[in-house]
């Protein structure tokens, strides 16, 4: 199998294996797990800032980021005011996120990775087949693989899930305090 099969090989399963996961989380009822809420927070801060990075290369990505994080918060926080908190016997405090958000999201991911590489497809196989008449040793760097579109939706996820979680753990605190009473 030629490397270029064996990337997609490896990388197709594990992107659905995530989506998946991704995916059913957002439906029923969902145990509180404070620990990994935070460390989920402190990821998508980080992927965050080294996507703001890319801005450095050009100002249209770090504004098209932006931009995305800005909504995404807002949609998180929208997301909190449509969440419930119950109780279960068996799993403990849980909360059932709104599933039409969550499904919005991932269609919208879905449908710009799937279009951004039917767009790129082509552009791929040409720069192979230009990468491979130059001289051994020369580079050929190739400006499309960046859009500002892309990262507005990367945006949009990682401001979402950082206000939404974030947002989650300061409801959960407060519901286990009016739970006490």
């Amino acid at each position: 199998m030629s490397p270029h099969l064996m990337s997609y090989a490896i990388m197709v399963p594990l992107v659905l294996l995530i989506l998946w996961r991704r995916i059913s989380r957002q439906f029923g009822r969902q145990p509180i797990r404070r620990k990994r809420m935070i460390v989920r927070v402190a990821i998508f801060a980080v992927i965050g800032c080294v996507l703001l990075l890319s801005g450095l290369r050009d100002v249209r990505l770090a504004e098209g980021l932006a931009g995305g994080i800005v909504l995404g918060a807002g949609l998180g926080l929208l997301g909190l005011r449509l969440t419930r908190f119950e109780t279960d016997p068996e799993r403990g405090d849980c909360y059932v996120p709104n599933p039409w958000i969550g499904a919005v999201l991932v269609a919208l991911l879905l449908g710009r990775l799937v279009w951004r590489f039917l767009v790129l497809w082509p552009q791929m196989q040409h720069a192979e087949s230009l990468a491979a008449a130059q001289a051994p040793g020369t580079s050929m760097t190739m400006g499309y693989q960046y859009s500002p579109l892309t990262l507005l939706v990367f945006g949009l996820l990682i401001g979402y899930y950082i206000a939404y979680y974030a947002g989650l753990l300061v409801h959960h605190r407060r519901f286990q305090r009016a739970q006490a009473r």
